[in-house]
């Protein structure tokens, strides 16, 4: 029976989920921690979405790591009977070799699926088989939807986009197909549903590899809000102009926002990603002793930036096994006399294997004392998949090797053997030896580990004999392209743009012409940095920033909203929670002296209204609550008092705070008061030259004088280059005003100047005082706002009843609109709400009876 779960995947991926259920809060035991009959989850029941996870920590003392990827690090061959199948590890995977990075006592299990066609009648036995022995959930995809999930949107939308193709044509990529997409959603929910079997939510790690399951964060997200759960992509993430192209771009995007910690090779990759969640979702990344976070709905997703690594004692064995077998000696015999230069990539179009030969033929033809010693032997691995425009790139290829080979050869020497068949590994390290310079020209590459395996091997294992082929020549040299991901690692190869092809040739002419000494100084700093930047090195570094990035998972208040792939978990604090109306106006009603202070952009009007001035239904309700004598009721805004006079002229008895509490007026039968250190501004014309620089150098941006301060604004500029420039004039401007009595800020898409102690936590702390000093200490306080510039009044409120300058039972209400950290205790979601919620205060509000009224 498979889980009710998601039930109509079309509307998934239109992105509409159904209405979820509740899980059974009810503990597992740790074994068996399987079920070994796969599509049953009778203890995962859908009745409503909520977390399964309780305040506390599970007393298990074992956590579990599950991986999750596209395929299980197995290989499988039908046995010669034809009866079942034998199953082994896959030694070259990189998700086989990353446990030795994990805790010993730590036990990893594996989901995914397999990489041959198993029969449905097979399907229980070769899954029973696998969990016992290899510890290995597969995933049995139908054949149509496999067709359309991996070689249709995988292979045909994701890895060409992400490898900076874009589908100009049918030819190239292909038109973006909703069906595809939908089965992409189909294929994840599946994989959803194994890991869901086999998971305690509570103990367990998930981690999911790759760019096959990037929406499968949502699918376990959604059914528990507390899981510990990170992300690693393998391939590049492209810049923000390529990935915008995506349909289902911001999907995507805030699927990955669902796990805890999101990792890339490096920080090019990530840089892009922060770059797209900035531009489509408004989201800023925040750098805090060295680790890189989003805020995202009181979460904290976590950026890792980690190229992975090798197995240095799998390279080591494997060099064994080709000793063994004989292979180096074979290849130094054929190659007795001559410089190998080596290409080991699979075949696709974005390895650039032709532009290689291409840059061979160039050398060759330009440095003709190459001639008759220069061999590159290019190993072309089969490609792993349909990918787009093979035949013709192999004909290509084909083509270049016979006219190289035609105009430079000669009997006994050609000056390009070209392999486009599988090898094995021992092979592959025996070729490694021989290769004076390994040569990779990838146009795009998420990491190639070639250089690393080729680095390793060349160095030879440890206390073999000097004479024996185990020795390793000590000294190699790498010519690899700068769009690969291990490239920034290797700094003493040299990087060349692969489309090139004249530079390339004269790189490929250097690393040959280059001195012993050079090449072995060259090779000892890689060696230094890949035996010590392994794949263990890689998985543990990986695991530990999870655990922190998980570790106030049970601390937070954690719940989910939202349909679709606009689902999301929010975590708040314990103590701060949504403003109950029903609460407020119990308190409301029974206060006889209130305080009720509130800011205006963002919170009694939406950041984004075109229209800035307040509606009518805002004045009715402010003149309502400022009827009541008991009340004393404030607008405390940046915004200049001209502005916000004129705005509020038909509330007489409305107090208004300008410029953040520059000026102040306690009612229209008041005259402004002066909350600054005199009315000396002769620092605005130090300033305002330096913004206007900034002003006219970003389009978008404008500059807002006001009476006593002066502020830049970015909001219509390009979000990435506008925050760019902020925090550089940010800094130009303190070193101006170093000696000014000013203060420099930044804000929500602002850099504002003003005057040294003027802030709205004075504003308020100056009412308290002000209702003190006339016998009416506050009992009911309630203060809204939504930025930076409003924790400063949540923040006096806070200290406010141990000061004494509010009544000591009183009751209050620090609110912030929005979901995010703040000092309020509690929140409202928008100025809608704030609006609905002042209204209730206004219909409760007593009006004074005047004489006119009693006659």
């Amino acid at each position: 029976m498979m889980s009710r779960s998601y039930t109509n995947l079309l509307d998934l991926a239109a992105g509409n989920f159904p209405e979820m259920g509740r899980e059974r809060e009810r503990r597992r035991l740790p074994m068996p921690r399987v079920m070994t009959v796969p599509g049953s989850i009778c203890e995962f029941e859908d009745e409503q979405t909520n977390s399964v996870a309780s305040d506390n920590q599970s007393s298990l003392v074992c956590d579990r790591m599950i991986i999750v990827a596209n395929q299980l690090p197995l290989k499988a061959k039908r046995r010669p009977d034809n009866e079942g199948w034998s199953f082994s590890w896959n030694e070259d995977s990189i998700l086989f070799r990353l446990k030795d990075g994990l805790p010993e006592e730590m036990e990893v299990q594996y989901v995914g699926s397999l990489c041959v066609d198993v029969d449905p009648i097979e399907q229980d036995d070769v899954s029973s088989y696998l969990l016992e022995k290899f510890q290995c959930v597969p995933t049995f995809l139908p054949p149509s939807l496999m067709e359309k999930y991996y070689e249709g949107f995988c292979k045909k939308h994701l890895w060409p986009l992400f490898h900076y193709m874009l589908p100009f044509s049918p030819d190239h990529g292909g038109r973006f197909d909703r069906s595809m997409w939908e089965a992409y959603v189909s294929a994840n929910k599946i994989f959803s549903q194994k890991v869901i079997e086999v998971l305690n939510p509570e103990d367990d790690f998930v981690w999911i590899h790759d760019y096959h399951l990037m929406v499968l964060p949502t699918f376990l997200r959604r059914r528990f809000n507390r899981l510990r759960m990170g992300f690693f992509l393998h391939s590049p993430f492209p810049s923000s102009e390529i990935y915008r192209t995506l349909p289902v771009r911001e999907e995507i995007l805030k699927a990955l926002l669902c796990s805890d910690l999101v990792g890339f090779h490096t920080f090019d990759y990530a840089r892009h990603f922060l770059s797209c969640c900035s531009r489509m979702l408004g989201l800023e990344y925040q750098s805090k002793r060295g680790y890189i976070g989003l805020e995202y709905y009181g979460r904290t997703v976590g950026i890792k930036i980690m190229p992975v690594g090798i197995h240095m004692g799998h390279i080591e064995s494997v060099m064994r096994l080709a000793d063994k077998e004989k292979k180096f000696k074979g290849l130094r015999q054929q190659f007795e006399g001559k410089i190998v230069l080596l290409g080991v990539d699979d075949m696709d179009i974005f390895k650039g294997i032709n532009l290689k030969l291409l840059a061979m033929e160039h050398m060759l033809k330009h440095h003709p004392k190459w001639q008759g010693r220069a061999v590159l032997v290019q190993i072309a691995n089969p490609a792993r998949g349909k990918g787009i425009d093979l035949e013709e790139i192999h004909v290509e290829m084909q083509e270049s090797c016979k006219r190289i080979n035609k105009e430079f050869g000669n009997p006994g020497y050609e000056p390009v053997v070209f392999i486009d068949n599988s090898i094995s590994s021992s092979e592959k390290m025996a070729y490694y030896s021989v290769a004076e310079c390994v040569v990779v020209t990838a146009v795009r590459d998420g990491m190639n580990l070639t250089p690393y395996e080729y680095v390793v091997c060349r160095q030879g294992i440890p206390g073999a004999e000097a004479d024996s082929d185990l020795a390793g020549a000590m000294k190699s040299m790498l010519v690899i392209s700068e769009f690969i991901g291990c490239s920034p690692s290797l700094s003493g190869a040299i990087r060349i743009n692969p489309w090139n092809v004249e530079a390339t040739a004269e790189a490929m002419n250097e690393a040959l012409s280059m001195s012993e000494q050079e090449k072995q100084m060259r090779h000892e700093k890689h060696y230094r940095y890949v035996s010590t930047h392994h794949v263990a090195y890689w998985s543990r570094s990986f695991l530990q920033d999870m655990e922190r990035t998980c570790a106030d998972h049970f601390r937070k208040r954690c719940y989910g909203i939202g349909l679709g792939f606009g689902f999301r978990v929010v975590a708040l604090d314990p103590n701060f929670r949504k403003l109950s109306i029903d609460d407020i106006e119990s308190a409301y009603i029974k206060a006889k002296s209130r305080a009720i202070l509130l800011d205006y952009d963002g919170t009694v009007m939406p950041q984004n209204s075109i229209i800035k001035s307040p509606s009518e239904r805002v004045l009715a309700i402010l003149n309502k609550i400022c009827s009541d004598p008991n009340n004393t009721v404030f607008i405390v805004s940046g915004r200049g008092r001209d502005s916000l006079s004129k705005w509020f002229s038909p509330c007489r008895k409305l107090g208004l705070a300008a410029e953040h509490g520059y000026f102040l007026r306690r009612s229209q039968d008041h005259d402004w008061e002066l909350s600054g250190q005199g009315s000396d501004f002769g620092w605005m014309q130090l300033a305002e030259p330096v913004m206007q620089s900034y002003t006219d150098a970003t389009d978008g941006s404008s500059i807002e004088k006001k009476e006593s301060a002066i502020v830049w604004q970015y909001r219509d500029a390009d979000p990435g280059f506008g925050f760019s420039q902020a925090k550089e004039m940010l800094d130009h401007l303190e070193s101006v005003l170093a000696n000014e009595p000013v203060a420099v800020k930044s804000g929500q898409h602002i850099v504002e100047v003003k005057p040294q102690g003027v802030t709205k936590g004075l504003v308020a702390e100056k009412i308290f005082t002000s209702m003190a000093e006339k016998g009416k200490l506050a009992d009911f306080v309630l203060c809204i706002g939504d930025d930076r510039s409003d924790e400063d009044m949540f923040e006096v409120i806070g200290d406010a009843l141990s000061r004494s300058i509010v009544s000591f039972n009183a009751k209050v209400f620090p609110c912030t609109v929005g979901q995010k950290p703040s000092k309020a205790k509690y929140y409202l979601d928008d100025p809608s709400e704030v609006i609905v919620m002042l209204e209730s205060l206004a219909e409760s509000t007593c009006t004074p009876v005047t004489s006119d009224d009693e006659s």
